[in-house]
């Protein structure tokens, strides 16, 4: 998805909200003005935060996520302002912010600053981990590289939420080159994570190293082959039914080496797959979508 994959990692997110539940928790509240309110709902926010991602992953209608999401997003803020300490919480924030921008915002403006917001989220998320990472966006490279070795599987989250939300920063503010610049910083960053846990995300670690292996021509520096492993590696660990991985290998492989059998191949299996799939129905959705419009355009292209 040429919005990153972007987020398109919005496919990290948690499990179903019963949003009639939390009405009535917040109405109770209201009524009642107990002064141990605040507290309850502070214990719930992870949870419930969690949980709008599921809900959202697990929809097969991107119409209503795209109208209802928007009252989501400025839910899961409110919560930070009693629980911004709470690293569940704000790799949450993140994920919703980031994930939303890069699939529903079209304007550059708004974009930016969205995503803008998940960086700052993903960031505050690893400086509570670690105050040793806080700086680690402004600190010299070498510096970052002898961070990352560091890091064990305890901190998989956290990092891996900082690395989407990075990429669509970088991805709405592509203009600047001093983002573009942070590319490398990225993507050190999910070599790292790669190292951790091959697996992890259902290889989405996988997912997001064959996009930036993909985004230049080999002339320009660009590493295609390395690309096309990860795409594979992460079709396969999602069990073939990661939809979209298919179409952004489609899109930033097999156009790159202008192979119009394997684009095609890889675009019609999407479009006769099954997009109903835990915690990528949406995304697979989608996927669909995208897959129909760059079949369509295929014999131009090629």
């Amino acid at each position: 998805m040429d919005k990153f994959l972007t987020g398109f990692n919005l496919k990290y997110l948690l499990h179903p909200l019963r949003t009639n539940q939390l009405i009535t928790l917040l109405l109770i509240c209201a009524l009642s003005m107990l002064t141990g309110c605040s507290s309850i709902i502070s214990s719930a926010t992870s949870k419930l935060a969690g949980n709008l991602s599921s809900t959202i992953l697990n929809s097969d209608d991107p119409q209503t996520v795209a109208d209802g999401a928007p009252a989501y997003l400025l839910l899961v803020s409110s919560f930070l302002k009693d629980g911004g300490d709470n690293e569940a919480l704000l790799r949450s924030a993140a994920t919703l912010h980031s994930a939303y921008a890069g699939v529903f915002i079209k304007e550059k403006a708004r974009a930016s600053k969205m995503t803008s917001k998940a960086f700052d989220y993903a960031l505050k998320a690893v400086c509570i981990s670690n105050e040793n990472h806080c700086k680690m966006r402004k600190m010299p490279f070498n510096e970052l590289e002898q961070a990352l070795l560091e890091l064990t599987k305890d901190d998989l989250a956290n990092w891996y939420t900082l690395g989407t939300s990075w990429s669509s920063w970088i991805q709405a503010n592509s203009q600047d080159w001093n983002a573009i610049a942070d590319l490398a910083r990225v993507k050190i960053i999910f070599a790292r994570l790669l190292q951790l846990e091959p697996t992890y995300k259902q290889g989405g670690v996988h997912l997001y190293l064959g996009v930036l292996s993909t985004l230049l021509p080999p002339a320009l520096g660009g590493k295609p082959e390395i690309g096309k492993k990860h795409f594979e590696q992460a079709i396969s660990l999602s069990k073939n039914k990661n939809l979209m991985a298919k179409v952004l290998y489609a899109e930033k492989y097999a156009k790159l080496i202008f192979n119009k059998t394997l684009h095609d191949k890889l675009l019609n299996e999407v479009i006769k797959g099954d997009p109903v799939a835990p915690d990528l129905t949406l995304m697979n959705t989608l996927a669909q979508d995208k897959a129909k419009q760059l079949l369509a355009q295929s014999d131009d292209y090629f």
